[in-house]
């Protein structure tokens, strides 16, 4: 049996400090990036991406000299939030920031990374810049979220001003641009009086399906939280107690 040979391990601290050194550094860089409306320039190399990355590897091309865009146009994407992400793929850790919130193109790790981070700092969040450039299944991921801290009718209006900016961007409707995520607000969580000011206002700009409203009113109706199934009822780690919320037999996560 052969014996297996030694293994030496380096120094991790001074190999992930010269990976970090490679972040939009032009020094042997293969690919460049025009990220964001501002079209900044962002150096990267190809071979690191794709092989840390699905989604790299599908838009750089699996095959060497294969015909790729140079530079590729992402701008839709903030470059800070593509910038932590280069961070993350070339060193496998990245130092976020309160007042940034990153897109993460289906990386696993850094986005539970990020989702923790936004949990534990939710008010901040609904706050940034970044929150209104968020994807609408970025935003998805946010609002299933029982560990927001934050109430749900703050929540309401923060995807009322993501919809508002979307709508501008896009020139598409309001209730267009919020369909993909609304579905995810817990609108039984509100007060009787807080529904029918949502309800008013969402007559003068529609933003939440008339039927969502209505599987709100049912629980409030009927007191009971499963009352209508698509109404979601769990209370998040923000949600500040009402008195109707005894109805619904719900506890704290």
């Amino acid at each position: 049996m052969e014996t297996p040979g030694l293994v030496v391990h380096g120094e991790t601290s001074s190999f992930s400090t010269a990976l970090r050194s490679l972040v939009n550094n032009p020094l042997y860089s293969d690919i460049r990036f025009l990220v964001g409306q501002e079209r900044q320039e962002v150096f990267a190399h190809r071979c690191l991406l794709a092989c840390r990355c699905n989604f790299f590897q599908q838009l750089l091309g699996l095959e060497p000299g294969s015909a790729v865009p140079n530079p590729v146009v992402l701008s839709t994407v903030p470059a800070e939030a593509f910038l932590a992400v280069l961070e993350f793929l070339y060193t496998n850790s990245v130092k976020l920031h309160r007042h940034s919130v990153a897109v993460t193109f289906g990386l696993g790790p850094l986005q539970e990374c990020c989702i923790a981070f936004i949990e534990a700092h939710s008010q901040e969040t609904l706050r940034t810049r970044g929150f209104l450039e968020l994807s609408a299944p970025a935003l998805l991921l946010l609002l299933r979220s029982d560990k927001l801290r934050v109430d749900e009718s703050e929540l309401v209006l923060a995807a009322r001003s993501w919809a508002r900016v979307g709508a501008a961007v896009l020139e598409r409707p309001v209730a267009e641009v919020a369909a993909p995520v609304v579905r995810e607000l817990r609108l039984a969580l509100l007060a009787p009086a807080e529904l029918s000011a949502l309800e008013e206002q969402n007559r003068r700009e529609p933003l939440i399906p008339v039927e969502q409203i209505v599987e709100a009113w049912k629980c409030h109706a009927l007191r009971r939280g499963d009352a209508a199934p698509g109404a979601p009822c769990r209370r998040r780690t923000g949600t500040l107690p009402r008195e109707h919320h005894r109805f619904l037999d719900l506890t704290f996560k």
